[in-house]
């Protein structure tokens, strides 16, 4: 299956901030301007694949997707000299933290150029079914910017049209309610119009993996119908995933973080990387404008990879380490998702205690970060060769993800019962035993702890759980918010509001109609 790869084109695209300034305009001649463009089928398609590569760079998922959400959780905990990721991780991140403001500006770069694709695809003479296809991406990219500017920003401004350049444009927030009713819409126009394979089209993106499906979209709308806890709709749309009949669950868990099997059967959506041998490029993808000596690499192992391999800027926490040991699997083993998340230090689990064929290099209780790094894939360092190469993609939702909020929103609806069997397939891959007979008859609340004990294992340092402790409200809970502090210290630091990220004081300096969130 040919895997689909960003094309690099400067357009119109480039202007992507939200604000208007007075400044000095220059024309570059190299630049296709919007008169030139949008007049072929090879221009909308062009045009989606820009926007694609807003997926790429460090305000998204090359890097910062991952380490603002994963720090801020109580699976992982800071251990950086940067202190832009510390306070971001501790909960006291300032309106001028660098990174937060590279994530709002890499997401309204998607936003801006799914708007331009959304507007102006629909008027060229091509194909319908391909136009069709196209526009269903724009409006699945759209939805998760703003899926991903919701869950970490709380309030955003909501820019549905591509602003007019000789106009003043300064966007006002948004309720919550009418942003998620926009993420929802987009992602159900998305459903609408996306195919679930591109194996079975015809056209320029037959046989492409990586982009948007029906599968992704239905995925997505019943995990933003999830957080808005609208368990019955949420319900319906996982249920949609799971008759399509066409996702598994993987038999090698570690195969959903490595450049092993990618875009397998358990993936529904998925950010494409890969390294300068594969598709060449000497210049690295941070950001800014995009060109063609682009490498389309990722940041995230060399980030999180343990001393002598990569930055180790976090550790996971000892309460998720122990968490996998709370349990031993049906022949009496530690669970093997353990090795596969943290590289630990396990003789009665493998000769070698990791991955790696080497011996531990470190203190015997040390633990660091394994999920989306190199180690045990035979590459000596995240660096190989001195520079950031990774080419592993990351996966933004995956079928183990749908099948435990499933499970969720059943026992949200009273269905309890109907919560085991769905719990259990994820459980059977980490061979241990059924729920229903070590904890039998749990009543919805115990079930609703259970499920989050689920979800801390099977989904831990995936950019997911300080979002599922923001929507349950375990920090406005006593009880849950002292079970926080014990797992991560950081948590001690945390007031309310500051679950969030704050708006950019850049930002909000330039746009009068830009509110303050409840972490500014």
């Amino acid at each position: 299956m040919k895997k689909i790869h960003i094309i690099f084109i400067n357009l119109i695209f480039m202007l992507a901030a939200v604000s208007c300034v007075d400044q000095l305009e220059l024309t570059n001649p190299n630049n296709q301007v919007p008169g030139d463009f949008w007049q072929t089928e090879s221009h909308a398609l062009e045009g989606i694949n820009a926007v694609y590569t807003g997926l790429i760079i460090d305000g998204t998922y090359m890097r910062m997707i991952p380490a603002l959400t994963d720090g801020r959780g109580d699976d992982f905990h800071q251990d950086t000299p940067w202190l832009d990721l510390a306070q971001v991780a501790n909960f006291t991140a300032l309106p001028s933290t660098g990174p937060v403001q590279w994530v709002w500006h890499a997401h309204y770069q998607i936003v801006f150029r799914a708007n331009q694709v959304i507007e102006n695809v629909p008027q060229i003479e091509m194909d319908e079914a391909l136009r069709s296809r196209i526009l269903g991406q724009a409006y699945f990219l759209r939805g998760l910017a703003y899926f991903n500017l919701a869950t970490n920003f709380q309030r955003v401004p909501l820019i549905l049209t591509v602003p007019v350049e000789s106009e003043e444009f300064y966007p006002a927030t948004a309720s919550e309610e009418d942003l998620w009713a926009s993420i929802i819409s987009d992602f159900q126009t998305a459903k609408e119009n996306l195919p679930v394979s591109y194996n079975t089209v015809s056209g320029p993106d037959a046989g492409q993996s990586g982009r948007a499906t029906m599968g992704a979209a239905t995925g997505m709308k019943g995990k933003a119908l999830l957080y808005r806890q609208r368990w019955q709709e949420a319900a319906a749309e996982f249920e949609e995933v799971i008759g399509l009949g066409i996702y598994d669950l993987v038999p090698n868990f570690r195969d959903n973080f490595s450049f092993v099997n990618e875009n397998n059967v358990e993936s529904l959506f998925e950010v494409q990387f890969a390294t300068p041998d594969q598709v060449g490029g000497n210049t690295y993808n941070y950001g800014g404008e995009p060109n063609a000596n682009w490498m389309q690499v990722s940041s995230v192992g060399h980030t999180y990879a343990q001393p002598g391999f990569g930055y180790n800027d976090f550790v996971p926490s000892r309460a998720l380490y122990d968490a996998f040991n709370e349990e031993r699997t049906v022949d009496g083993r530690k669970d093997p998702r353990l090795l596969s998340t943290i590289a630990s230090y396990e003789p009665e689990e493998n000769s070698t205690t990791v991955y790696n064929a080497v011996p531990w290099p470190h203190a015997p209780n040390a633990i660091y970060p394994r999920k989306y790094t190199h180690d045990g894939l035979g590459v000596a360092t995240e660096s190989q060769g001195g520079v950031e190469r990774s080419g592993i993609n990351y996966r933004v939702l995956r079928y183990a993800d749908v099948l435990l909020m499933y499970a969720e929103a059943l026992n949200e609806l009273g269905r309890t019962a109907d919560a085991y069997p769905i719990i259990q397939i994820v459980r059977d891959r980490a061979k241990l035993p059924d729920l229903n007979d070590v904890k039998p008859g749990l009543s919805q609340a115990a079930m609703r702890d259970q499920i989050a004990h689920e979800r801390f294992l099977e989904l831990a340092i995936e950019s997911i759980r300080i979002h599922d402790i923001i929507r349950w409200g375990w920090l406005y809970d006593s009880g849950k918010l002292a079970l926080l502090r014990s797992n991560d210290v950081e948590f001690t630091r945390w007031s309310p509001g500051k679950e969030y990220l704050p708006i950019p004081q850049t930002e909000l300096d330039v746009n009068p109609n830009l509110s303050p969130n409840d972490a500014n």
